[in-house]
């Protein structure tokens, strides 16, 4: 029945119809938030288009003109991981040698793909928008692939178009051509442009050399908003490890950490001068620990995406207790142990003995070595809650060491390379991948006599969002927007109409405790980052539209001309150095993919194009989208961009709808192999089933 009646709407044009009698109508304007166009839909995605179907047809219903443009998310990681399995590429440098022209390409063609198979399943869904025919989508998918031959498409909006089936995939979406947006064309990917370049006559565009969270299997930094949407609760070998204090017999530092792989590269150790410290005999030595930490009973509570663990694990004085008895000899205050110097775990290691330090980006601590710089600081952060109250640092690993190497005038050791894996300096650990080394170090600290004790300790940590794998942090090159004028967006927040109502706050929190916007990714699909830097003095130059870009060419225009601002043909332009005259090229970083969401209230309704048509249809009435992480992604985006580009909030209302979950209340994720396919439900069960279920259900819950 369901198919008669998508036949008979086919077949008679309704949903044409309808246009027709609502033009000229008070306009009502919904923001689609876009889909990833990277494999076909689940009944979780069904939810939220059921629900924007049912508001859609209730204003048409009312008289209202409706845009009715469904989106489709297509650059960055979502897609690139995909597209390496399907071509079995496992590393960046295998990516480069199949040619970065034919991997974005390929990536070009899965979205197609799958735009055509997310279209005929929301078709299906019975889903009323100003949808592409899915067999021209696939066709010119086909001529992509086929050399990129000249294609005659007829596209929604009537306009028929004989052109290489590239320069018709670039304006897929225009207001010329009606149907989905696809965040890959060149007038989303030409506003971000003119955003960044804004930001940047603004002084808010820089260049970062921080420690940031990595993976090293796709070998790209991670965003603050990325890094909350892969966090996990893993339990990791923690060792207990003695740091001897130079000229103090037996005598040691009783340090903690999570991370063994780290200990490799050791500066310095951190107490915390305000709290109460022990130096307790276990053994034949005598250990610093804190008074607090040592007594306590340690319970692990955690909570992750909607997941909660507790776990109780021993005291340190337990533990040791369970090697010989422990004997309580002193008690000082933190600042007592302050200026102490001890010898590391790994002082062997050449890079350990490395004057400056080992830093991709200049020497680092006044030229000393990391063995030799080895000493107690201050660090009021510490708490008695985790781990001994002595704090290991490695500046060259941790953002917060960094930060306190940075302070302290430490040397920095980055033990790591794109790939996770340890460079040369590191000995028998160079060539190793950071995250299997674990029992490698504890083997070596055993063999030391350093090792006190080692447990599996369960805590939330970082994965990549995308892959799964394991964060590690090391030092990056990559750009930032510097968000010093977050009260431009604090400002927008509260005139809008949040349901329910504590998104607002939810919202607030977000933006009250962001760090700066990391823009880059060391990748190859996605948005060009249109920042030129000068070979000889390393000023940069923010490029703001395709028109300024030819203006200032001096070389490569050619190589570009009739080509998607994408890699690799935008990377062969090549400009003048605004300050020393030099040569000028662009950096090979990509963009951050939320900046691709972010800009659509602008790139889809024509800002650049037709200003009256964009003010008819700006703000959106309404934007509707799951809710949890969407205040961190795509919602900030979108308000920020529109704070920077307008000084308006983009949207008046936002509706925010929990997540789809299974028998077992996980949420339902393609990646977690717990989602049920579109297809296979609809057929079993009907679509309007689906979507009255999602019409009963409180959005919230």
């Amino acid at each position: 029945m369901e198919r008669e009646i998508l036949r008979f709407w086919a077949e008679n044009r309704i949903f044409e119809k309808l246009r027709a009698q609502t033009a000229g109508g008070p306009p009502w304007s919904f923001l689609d938030g876009p889909i990833t166009a990277n494999n076909p839909m689940g009944v979780h995605h069904a939810w939220g288009r059921s629900l924007k179907d049912m508001y859609q047809r209730y204003h048409a219903m009312n008289g209202q003109e409706l845009r009715y443009q469904n989106g489709f998310d297509c650059q960055g990681l979502w897609v690139e991981v995909e597209v390496e399995k399907s071509l079995g590429l496992q590393t960046k440098r295998e990516i480069r040698d199949f040619g970065i022209e034919n991997f974005v390409r390929a990536c070009k063609e899965r979205v197609l793909t799958f735009a055509a198979r997310q279209t005929e399943q929301s078709v299906r869904l019975g889903y009323w928008c100003d949808w592409d025919d899915p067999k021209l989508l696939i066709e010119l998918r086909d001529a992509l692939k086929d050399g990129d031959r000249v294609v005659t498409a007829t596209l929604p909006s009537g306009h028929k178009e004989t052109a290489r089936s590239s320069e018709i995939v670039r304006k897929l979406g225009s207001l010329e051509y009606g149907g989905s947006y696809f965040t890959f064309s060149d007038e989303n990917n030409y506003t971000i442009w003119a955003f960044l370049k804004k930001c940047h006559s603004e002084g808010f565009i820089y260049r970062g050399h921080d420690v940031m969270p990595w993976c090293g299997r796709c070998g790209t930094g991670l965003s603050q908003m990325e890094v909350a949407e892969g966090r996990r609760i893993t339990a990791h070998t923690s060792v207990f490890v003695k740091f001897p204090i130079r000229g103090q017999e037996k005598t040691a530092l009783l340090v903690w950490t999570t991370t063994p792989w780290t200990l490799t590269s050791n500066v310095a150790v951190a107490v915390n001068p305000e709290m109460t410290y022990l130096k307790v005999r276990h053994g034949g030595w005598e250990y610093y620990v804190a008074k607090a930490n040592f007594e306590r009973d340690r319970l692990q509570d955690l909570q992750v995406e909607g997941k909660h663990e507790t776990h109780k694990l021993p005291s340190i004085r337990t533990i040791l207790k369970g090697t010989g008895g422990v004997e309580v000899v002193e008690e000082m205050p933190g600042s007592a142990l302050l200026g102490l110097t001890y010898d590391g775990p790994f002082d062997e290691l050449p890079a350990q003995n490395t004057p400056g330090g080992v830093f991709p980006y200049g020497e680092t601590g006044l030229g000393a070595t990391a063995a030799a710089a080895h000493r107690v600081i201050a660090w009021s952060e510490i708490s008695e809650a985790e781990g001994t109250g002595l704090v290991h640092i490695a500046p060259g690993c941790g953002a917060e060491d960094q930060q306190l190497g940075k302070e302290e005038d430490l040397p920095f050791i980055a033990p790591l390379d794109e790939s996770a894996v340890y460079g040369e300096g590191f000995r028998e650990f160079t060539g190793r991948n950071a995250n299997d080394v674990a029992d490698d170090i504890v083997a070596a600290l055993k063999a030391s006599g350093l090792l006190v004790a080692r447990e599996k300790y369960p805590h939330v940590y970082p994965h990549c969002w995308r892959c799964k794998s394991e964060l590690v942090f090391r030092p990056v090159d990559e750009w930032f927007i510097r968000m010093e004028w977050r009260d431009r967006i604090q400002r927008e927040v509260p005139q809008i109409r949040w349901i329910p109502a504590e998104g607002e706050a939810r919202e607030m929190d977000w933006l009250r405790n962001m760090a700066d916007w990391m823009i880059s990714k060391k990748r190859f699909w996605g948005l060009a980052l249109p920042i030129w830097v000068c070979g000889a003095c390393e000023h940069f130059t923010v490029i703001g539209s395709r028109e300024e870009l030819k203006e200032k060419a001096v070389e490569g225009w050619d190589a570009f001309e009739g080509n998607s601002p994408h890699r690799p043909h935008v990377d062969a332009v090549k400009i003048r150095c605004e300050k020393c005259g030099a040569l000028a090229a662009r950096v090979e970083d990509v963009g951050n993919p939320w900046l691709d969401a972010g800009i659509v209230s602008f790139s889809t309704m024509g800002y650049s194009t037709d200003r009256a048509y964009w003010e008819k249809w700006f703000p959106a009435d309404l934007v509707l989208e799951s809710f949890p992480g969407q205040f961190r992604n795509w919602f900030y985006s979108l308000l920020a961009m529109s704070a920077m580009m307008d000084g308006r909030a983009p949207f008046k209302a936002l509706l925010g709808h929990a997540l789809v979950r299974d028998a077992r209340g996980e949420e339902m994720h393609k990646s977690k192999g717990n989602s049920i396919a579109f297809d296979e439900a609809a057929e079993a069960l009907g679509a309007e089933v689906m979507r009255y279920i999602y019409a009963e259900q409180k959005t919230a819950q």
